[in-house]
């Protein structure tokens, strides 16, 4: 009887080692991706419940106004929450009726539907929700946190500044607008 030759039995081995090694990488694959997905649906469900605080308005550094806020949070389905946020001002009471929805898990993307075709796209990145957008010519960036002493809102608006056509395009910060929302129930 003859003997197999040793590169036989390197080569079955290397083999049988490379099939080990991409069921390991696809495992991990699999479980990053379900651990994206979980953790993009889990930030807002951890967010939902009704929130409360005042939003401070800033403008060139100087306190211009507050406003009180409520935000509603709610599961509409595996995939969408109502986000609406109500401004309960005396003067000009508000309320903006939004649905985020996740966009691509893969991403980390998340969609606001503002209703009427409108929708602003949003990034997750830790336990914070970023999104920039432009509308009549004012830039605006937002972002939402969720941490231990409640959900961070802010929004910062800006208008280009100086020459157009130069390298660099800077833009000059009309307001910031803030708000530490805490959970009432």
């Amino acid at each position: 009887m003859k003997r197999p030759q040793l590169n036989h039995w390197k080569s079955l081995s290397h083999l049988v080692m490379c099939k080990r090694n991409l069921c390991g990488a696809l495992t991990g694959f699999s479980l990053l991706v379900t651990l994206t997905v979980s953790a993009q649906i889990a930030f807002p469900d951890r967010c939902q419940g009704i929130w409360e605080g005042t939003m401070y308005i800033y403008s060139k550094g100087q306190l211009r106004d507050s406003v009180p806020v409520r935000r509603t949070i709610q599961r509409i389905d595996s995939v969408s929450w109502t986000w609406r946020t109500a401004y309960l001002s005396a003067k000009m009471p508000a309320t903006k009726d939004y649905i985020l929805r996740l966009g691509d898990p893969t991403t980390q993307e998340f969609i606001v539907d503002e209703g009427e075709g409108v929708v602003i796209p949003m990034y997750l990145t830790d336990n914070r929700l970023y999104s920039i957008f432009e509308t009549s010519g004012i830039v605006l960036t937002a972002s939402e946190e969720l941490t231990p002493e409640g959900l961070y809102f802010e929004v910062v608006s800006a208008r280009r500044s100086g020459k157009t056509d130069a390298p660099l395009a800077p833009y000059q910060i009309g307001s910031v607008q803030k708000v530490l929302l805490k959970k009432k129930r």
